[in-house]
């Protein structure tokens, strides 16, 4: 059954900015610690960034770093990407994802095992063009 929805992804050139959104179905996301995951063709899954329940913290994966940035609007049942600057290596599907708690910090989302992140979307294709 799906409970996370993402969208936004499309082509876009170098340079360009894009938001990525990801609507949640369950109330109960709204005290969970939320998250972007990224897969290129051929690469392991890498994390992105994730935040907290609150909006009190946040992490971001090495590429996302200064680019990136992760929001979240509880009220609106939707997480946000909001990506700057894109380059060609920012290729690939887009997934929003959850462990489903409130007391997984988000830095400790991005070691854990995509096994171990219990709620995911089916991506969104982020393609850009060099």
């Amino acid at each position: 059954q799906v409970q996370l929805v993402e969208s936004g992804g499309r082509l876009v050139q170098d340079g360009d900015s894009l938001k990525l959104s990801c609507v949640f179905a369950e109330r109960s996301f709204r005290f969970w610690t939320m998250a972007w995951f990224r897969q290129a063709p051929g690469q392991e899954r890498e994390f992105v960034a994730a935040i907290n329940w609150n909006s009190y913290t946040t992490h971001y994966g090495g590429s996302a770093k200064d680019r990136f940035s992760i929001t979240r609007d509880n009220a609106k049942n939707t997480v946000y990407l909001q990506m700057n600057n894109l380059k060609p290596a920012d290729t690939a599907v887009y997934y929003c994802a959850s462990p489903g708690s409130r007391e997984t910090d988000p830095q400790v989302v991005a070691s854990m095992a995509v096994s171990s992140v219990d709620y995911w979307g089916q991506g969104t294709q982020v393609t850009v063009s060099s």
